[in-house]
């Protein structure tokens, strides 16, 4: 029997959130931990492996947004239609397990398209159906957190999988088995869905065509403000998985060898964990938009701390034969910074179009926003991957000068981004009427 003690410090930490979230939750942690062991390595393998230009990885990265765009114009019309929110998930994870398996037998340019394009359309049928459902279980005042332990799960499992698979290649060597390994545990989280998941969708809820239904959403002008200010800001945070791990091992000061950069990610992933709940705790009496722009305030200061480590002078490796101390502290405090801004701004976000959508066009609204972010996939690991492919010198080159030019864009993103101050619910709980507080439109 738990102690009094006990139970307020697990009131006090750990939300009050209904079932079927922590299910889904516990889904997600295994489906990211099959995420995480590919997400860093992807782009070393298929450079120093298979022999592909930085230019081609980032050209096949970026295809997976060429699905996600188009698998988004009608996801979110399913999400909302007979198919319904657990049907949309099911598809989703058949068609990352599929493209998984094209990866694991990825030698061609062709097949590595193929593979990106298949995750590609299994991510626009994920995230509105997911975000929709968990709208669906969850008061206004849980949103917040509800969506900051999706995160969480999502953070905790890309961590282990991304450092279970950096030991794995150190003992090994062998990437293949990692995309088979990835393509069973989206298996097993379909078998998850199947079992455990029920829908939620409304049942009388009867969506209007897809067109009709996006050409109403796009009329919110809070939401296409959103919108516009989030792609600045998805084009830099998918530098992240596509363009750092592979700038990390090729710094022109003290390049990091492949089982460094797992270190790194474990670091970030580790804060990004401790900190999530905490800092949604934080977050619960804060307006949406307010926090998005201290988001946007870190994740540039957190590009400079990157850009700052490719201007400096080449110098001799430190006493352990890797880098000097210097530069592990410039790795290790951008990586902070950039997981802060990311626990931060994730939450408030999608809090933020939940309070905007109407219950029978949530599916819509999450399409929407969902396709920021592939649209900004689509067009992140392109530019990094051309950056990538110029000539690295100490200094002010294309690699380096990448960094800069996201901190501008946080910049662009948070002057948009300043027009939705006091727009949303109110930051205070108890508000009865918190939920419909979100204005004109």
């Amino acid at each position: 029997m738990s102690s009094p003690d006990t139970n307020t410090l697990s009131r006090r930490w750990v939300p009050d959130l209904p079932q079927q979230v922590w299910i889904l939750a516990a889904g997600q942690l295994l489906l990211f931990i099959g995420q995480g062991v590919t997400l860093v390595y992807a782009a070393i393998y298929f450079v120093d492996q298979l022999g592909f230009s930085p230019a081609q990885v980032g050209l096949a990265q970026g295809s997976m947004g060429l699905t996600g765009v188009l698998g988004r114009v009608w996801a979110g019309s399913a999400v909302d239609s007979r198919l319904g929110r657990r049907g949309t998930l099911l598809l989703a994870t058949a068609f990352a397990a599929l493209g998984s398996l094209v990866f694991a037998g990825a030698q061609t340019l062709v097949l590595l398209v193929a593979g990106n394009l298949l995750l590609g359309l299994s991510s626009s049928l994920y995230w509105p159906a997911t975000l929709t459902m968990i709208t669906d279980l969850t008061a206004p005042e849980q949103r917040t957190d509800a969506m900051a332990v999706t995160r969480l799960a999502d953070n905790l499992g890309l961590g282990l999988g991304a450092l279970l698979a950096g030991q794995y290649i150190a003992m090994s060597g062998r990437y293949p088995l990692l995309f088979v390994g990835k393509a069973i545990a989206y298996g097993i989280f379909g078998v998850i869905i199947w079992n455990a998941i029920a829908e939620t969708r409304p049942s009388r809820s009867q969506p209007p065509p897809i067109l009709q239904a996006w050409g109403k959403a796009l009329q919110d002008r809070h939401l296409t403000t959103f919108l516009v200010g989030n792609l600045f800001f998805t084009i830099g945070i998918a530098q992240v998985s596509s363009t750092l791990p592979l700038y990390l091992t090729r710094v022109p000061a003290v390049p990091l060898s492949t089982q460094a950069v797992s270190y790194v990610f474990a670091w970030h992933a580790l804060l990004k964990i401790g900190l999530q709940l905490p800092v949604a705790k934080l977050l619960r009496r804060v307006a949406y938009p307010t926090a998005m722009l201290s988001a946007l305030a870190l994740w540039g200061s957190g590009t400079l701390f990157i850009w700052l480590m490719g201007v400096l002078p080449a110098i001799p490796a430190g006493p352990w034969g890797e880098t000097l101390p210097l530069m592990w502290g410039l790795t290790a405090i951008a990586f902070a910074v950039v997981a802060v801004a990311e626990i931060t701004y994730g939450p408030a976000s999608t809090a933020f179009v939940a309070a905007l959508a109407p219950t029978a066009q949530r599916g819509v609204y999450f399409a929407l926003e969902s396709q920021s972010w592939s649209v900004g996939f689509l067009l992140g690991p392109v530019v990094g991957g051309w950056a990538l492919n110029q000539p690295a010198r100490t200094g002010l080159s294309w690699p380096t000068t990448l960094w800069l030019g996201l901190a501008v864009a946080a910049a662009i993103a948070a002057a948009i981004l300043g027009q939705l101050q006091g727009v949303g619910p109110s930051p205070h709980p108890q508000d009865p009427m918190a939920e419909n507080n979100i204005g004109p439109k």
